[in-house]
């Protein structure tokens, strides 16, 4: 069945490696956090000038002093540090980040990301995707793979406002997980008891799928 978004996370904290700094950007990828395994050493960094974020906090326990770039409240580990947001950006733009997750309205198969404006709608504006756009070496999108209307996400060429082209590396959505190659969308997991044809169908763009697709594993 398709995952819902703590599945999604589940699955990208698969990716993390030991001493990995990692920018979570706001909505499904601030799950990621939830899940790491114990024997792994991960940084987490945000925009607003926080590196060493831990879960979120119990109902009960939150500190509105706490927070990430998405205004959400926040726990810090032993050992985190906070600095001014120049300090944060110059991680950033400095490529001093292992793995960026982010979420995204739309994702095309040259592997351009929009996720910071529909048109005509109030949002909370750009943030600091632009920048984890440009910078990151490896970015993964969290995302569901059609929107309510059950129109694809996984688009041949992205409709809304661009954040970023040709810099998207994989695709984790609830269906399926998908690299970005120079050929389009290659399927590489399907979620459990999600079928070929199901993700076949709700994908837009151009969808490369290999004799043997394996089911995906969570822990």
């Amino acid at each position: 069945m398709p995952l819902d978004k703590n599945g999604i996370a589940k699955r990208i904290a698969q990716e993390l490696q030991d001493g990995f700094y990692v920018n979570l950007g706001i909505g499904i990828p601030t799950l990621v956090a939830n899940y790491i395994p114990e024997n792994l050493e991960i940084e987490f960094q945000s925009e607003n000038g926080v590196l060493g974020m831990g879960p979120f906090p119990f109902v009960g326990e939150e500190d509105a002093d706490l927070i990430n770039a998405g205004k959400q409240t926040i726990t810090t580990l032993p050992g985190a540090s906070f600095f001014d947001t120049a300090t944060s950006f110059g991680m950033i733009r400095g490529k001093h980040i292992d793995l960026t997750v982010l979420g995204a309205m739309e994702v095309d198969h040259s592997g351009a990301i929009a996720n910071w404006k529909i048109p005509d709608k109030l949002i909370k504006g750009m943030g600091g995707a632009m920048d984890l756009a440009a910078s990151a070496d490896n970015i993964i999108v969290a995302m569901m793979h059609t929107d309510q209307n059950g129109n694809s996400k996984l688009k041949t060429k992205c409709s809304l406002p661009l954040t970023g082209v040709q810099c998207v590396n994989r695709i984790v959505t609830n269906l399926a997980v998908i690299d970005i190659t120079k050929n389009g969308f290659l399927l590489k997991e399907r979620a459990p008891d999600v079928g070929i044809d199901q993700i076949v169908k709700k994908t837009e763009g151009n969808l490369i799928v290999p004799d043997y697709v394996k089911e995906m594993v969570l822990n």
